[in-house]
C-alpha cells in the first residue's frame, strides 16, 4: 500500500487500482476501531497505479455502490500514517503558538487518567499509559523491537477484550503525545507507591530526557497519607486509581507549587529505568522501596490455597466461576497486579494439570475451575 499527503486529505493505493481518501477532521491520533468513526471516507478507481502520484480526489468522481474490504494490516498502516500527518500539523501549529502554557498530566493508569480529565480544572492536558507496567515485558521498551516483544507476550497471554492492535495503537499514540508536549508547560506526573507506577514514572522520565519542561511528582500514596488520611486509618493508598476526582484535585492544589525535579533527581530516574529495561522478567511488585522483578509464578500458591479455601466452603467439590477466584484473591491482595493477569496463570495452573476446566477459556466469565484430584 502507498500513500500521499495533501492536508487535511491523506490518499492511499491499494492494488489493482482503488484510491482511498481519508479527510482528517481533527487533531486527535486514531487508533484502527477509529478508523471508520472519525473522519470521512471517499473511494476512487484510477485506470493505472502510475496515476496515483497525481491523483487529485477533486478531479475524479468518488465511487458510488461499491465497496472494498482492507486487510487490517493494511488498516494499521493507515492508521500510522494519518497519525504521522497529525503530528506534522500539531508540530507546525506549535512553532506558531509558543504560548501554550497549560499543564500537562502524565499517569500510568487509564482510570486514573478518566478521574484527573473529570476533575482538574481547564485548561489542562491529560495522557495516560494504557498499560499495566506491573506485568509484561519491559525489556527495551523505548524501542520498536521491545515494544514488539510486549505485545506479542501480551497478546498471547492476557486476556484483554482490545481490538487487534488496538493496544499497540494506544501506546504509539501516547509516544506521540509525549513527543508533542509543548515547551514552555509545566508537567506533574502521577504515581503510586506499586510496581505498575513505579515502572512507568521511570520509563516517562526516560521518554522526556530531552524536554527542557519543569517536571513535578505527585505520589498519591504520599499525598494521600499526608493530606487526607484520618489519624485512626490503618490504609494506605496503593493505586492512584483508589481516589476519586475530588480527592485528585485535592491534592493538586496543596501540591502544584512544590519543587520541581532536579537535573540530578531525573538522571537518576533515567538510570533506574535503563537497569528495568535490561531485565527480561514479567512480573514486578514494589517491594523495600524499590520496583522488584518477581517470579512469573508468583501467585499461584495464593490461587491454588484461595481455591482449595472455596472448596471447603462448597458442600461437595465442584467447579467455581473464576471471576470468583480472581474476586477472592483481589479482595486480600495488597497490591494488585491486575485480573487479567491472574486469569492467565489461572489458564496456565489448567494447562498444567493443577486444575480442571469448565467451559471456554476466552475470559474469566466463561469458565470456571476447580482443584484437579490427586
Amino acid at each position: 500500500m502507498k500513500s500521499r499527503e495533501d492536508y487535511p486529505f491523506i490518499y492511499f493505493f491499494a492494488e489493482p487500482n482503488v484510491v482511498f481518501v481519508y479527510k482528517i477532521e481533527d487533531e486527535k491520533y486514531l487508533t484502527v476501531s477509529e478508523l471508520s468513526e472519525r473522519g470521512e471516507w471517499t473511494q476512487f478507481e484510477i485506470n493505472h497505479e502510475d496515476e496515483f502520484e497525481i491523483f487529485n480526489h477533486e478531479e475524479w468522481k468518488p465511487l458510488e455502490g461499491r465497496g472494498y474490504s482492507l486487510r487490517l494490516d493494511d488498516t494499521n498502516f493507515m492508521v500510522g500514517e494519518i497519525n504521522q500527518l497529525i503530528q506534522n500539523q500539531r508540530k507546525s501549529r506549535q512553532k506558531k503558538d509558543r504560548s501554550i502554557t497549560a499543564p500537562v498530566h502524565l499517569v500510568s493508569s487509564a482510570s486514573a487518567a478518566g478521574a484527573l480529565r473529570f476533575g482538574l480544572a481547564q485548561p489542562k492536558t491529560v495522557i495516560e499509559f494504557d498499560g499495566f507496567f506491573s506485568i509484561g515485558p519491559i525489556w527495551k521498551l523505548e524501542s520498536k523491537i521491545g515494544q514488539a516483544r510486549r505485545n506479542e507476550w501480551l497478546n498471547e497471554n492476557i486476556n484483554s477484550g482490545h481490538a487487534e492492535y488496538e493496544r499497540e495503537n494506544n501506546f504509539t499514540n501516547t509516544l506521540l503525545e509525549l513527543e508533542d508536549l509543548p515547551a514552555n508547560a509545566p508537567i506533574y506526573i502521577w504515581y503510586a507507591n506499586n510496581g505498575g507506577e513505579q515502572t512507568g514514572i521511570r520509563f516517562i522520565l526516560h521518554l522526556l530526557r530531552e524536554k527542557a519542561n519543569q517536571i513535578f511528582l505527585m505520589n498519591t500514596t504520599e499525598l494521600y497519607q499526608q493530606w487526607l488520611a484520618s489519624n485512626e486509618e490503618i490504609r494506605s493508598i496503593v493505586h492512584t486509581d483508589e481516589l476519586d476526582p475530588e480527592q485528585l484535585t485535592f491534592l493538586f492544589e496543596k501540591n502544584k507549587a512544590a519543587n520541581p525535579l532536579s537535573q540530578e533527581e531525573r538522571i537518576q530516574f533515567q538510570r533506574e529505568w535503563e537497569v528495568l529495561a535490561e531485565s527480561k522478567g514479567v512480573l514486578r511488585l514494589w517491594q523495600n522501596g524499590a520496583v522488584t522483578e518477581v517470579p512469573e509464578q508468583y501467585y499461584d500458591l495464593l490461587i491454588i490455597n484461595t481455591i482449595e479455601q472455596l472448596h471447603r466452603e462448597q458442600e461437595a467439590k465442584d467447579f467455581i466461576r473464576t471471576g470468583r477466584v480472581i474476586g477472592e484473591i483481589l479482595h486480600h491482595m495488597y497490591e494488585s497486579v491486575g485480573d487479567s493477569y491472574l486469569e492467565y496463570r489461572i489458564r496456565h495452573l489448567v494447562y498444567s494439570g493443577v486444575l480442571e476446566l469448565k467451559g471456554i477459556p476466552k475470559s474469566m466469565r466463561h469458565y470456571s475451575v476447580k482443584l484437579r484430584d490427586r
